[in-house]
């Protein structure tokens, strides 16, 4: 058998994560986001290289991670919270208030497999923010829940990061990257294209996607002309 042929999603990447401090990572779909989130958060180990974390973390990685689909609301809470490193007198305690942030009302003994993916982002992000976590991660998937829910988190983010609390965002939403991140990681193709404040990296990678999709359509617009003027064939 040949020799494998490796594919680093991530190369060449250095950074450091301050207490309080708060991050976005910005960059197109495969540029390595996703997996740098679940790096950092021991889901994936590096094929070289070190990562060091000395904070407690909850994270937000992907819809419904860490739930049990046949395990009710109520289950998953004292489950998922478990995962976070909680034990169970510390979850009741707060086992009221997780309820009314998520916002789950009577469906909170209902099996998870039932609930919608509004409800499964809710649930999650309930319990990560009651975990008192030092370091919080976030990919992207608040923009399941509805709009009024977006803004509650988003406000209830704000508050966790006055508080000292570090915080790391992988959105597509560029003015959630402009309001909650004070510094932004633009990713391509694996390794750092820019690390600096978040409104200027913000700007900057808008005007690269932006100049990347009018390129692509001057081409298409260009070859559908070729198209219309080419001779018809007998």
């Amino acid at each position: 058998r040949s020799e494998p042929e490796y594919f680093w999603t991530l190369r060449n990447l250095s950074m450091t994560i301050h207490a309080g401090e708060s991050i976005g990572i910005l960059g197109q779909n495969g540029s390595g986001k996703s997996t740098l989130l679940k790096l950092l958060t021991g889901v994936l180990r590096p094929t070289s290289g070190e990562i060091r974390v000395d904070a407690r973390i909850a994270s937000l990685l992907e819809l419904g991670a860490g739930f049990h689909p046949d395990l009710t609301g109520r289950e998953n809470i004292f489950l998922n919270a478990s995962i976070y490193g909680m034990d169970s007198l510390t979850v009741r305690r707060s086992l009221d208030s997780i309820i009314d942030f998520a916002e789950i009302g009577e469906f909170i003994d209902t099996p998870v497999k039932h609930y919608s993916s509004g409800m499964y982002v809710r649930l999650g992000f309930a319990v990560a923010i009651h975990t008192q976590p030092e370091l919080l991660i976030v990919d992207e998937v608040l923009t399941v829940g509805d709009q009024v829910f977006q803004q509650k988190c988003m406000q209830r983010i704000m508050e966790m990061t006055s508080a000292g609390v570090a915080l790391i965002l992988v959105s597509h939403n560029l003015e959630d990257i402009r309001r909650l991140c004070q510094r932004a990681i633009w990713l391509q193709n694996g390794e750092v294209r820019t690390d600096g404040p978040a409104l200027d990296v913000a700007d900057d990678y808008l005007a690269y996607t932006s100049e990347l999709y009018y390129t692509k359509r001057r081409a298409e617009q260009a070859a559908e002309e070729n198209n219309d003027s080419a001779p018809p064939v007998k």
